[in-house]
């Protein structure tokens, strides 16, 4: 059989309690703005399309012209050439 103690701090006052709320609370309040600081720095990052990115649009762009072209002669080639862009 063991004996243990728990012995209570001497130290409970109101005024140590004051303090511990204020520090969780400068605590909470500095992690949610340094969330908050970085959600804005996510924002305000705009990618730039990269060279691929306008290659593949240029390709895209000019599938479409050429569906509109053949359009009116070969109507299953236009759709075919559609589709072709659809997928990029």
């Amino acid at each position: 059989m063991s004996s243990a103690t728990y012995t209570q701090p001497t130290n409970q006052s109101f005024r140590h309690y004051l303090t511990d709320v204020s520090n969780a609370a400068r605590a909470f309040a500095a992690a949610l703005f340094a969330a908050q600081e970085r959600q804005f720095i996510a924002q305000e990052v705009a990618v730039k399309p990269t060279q691929n990115d306008r290659a593949r649009m240029r390709s895209h762009r000019k599938l479409i012209v050429m569906a509109n072209a053949y359009q009116h002669m070969h109507p299953s080639l236009a759709a075919e050439l559609r589709n072709l862009a659809s997928r990029g």
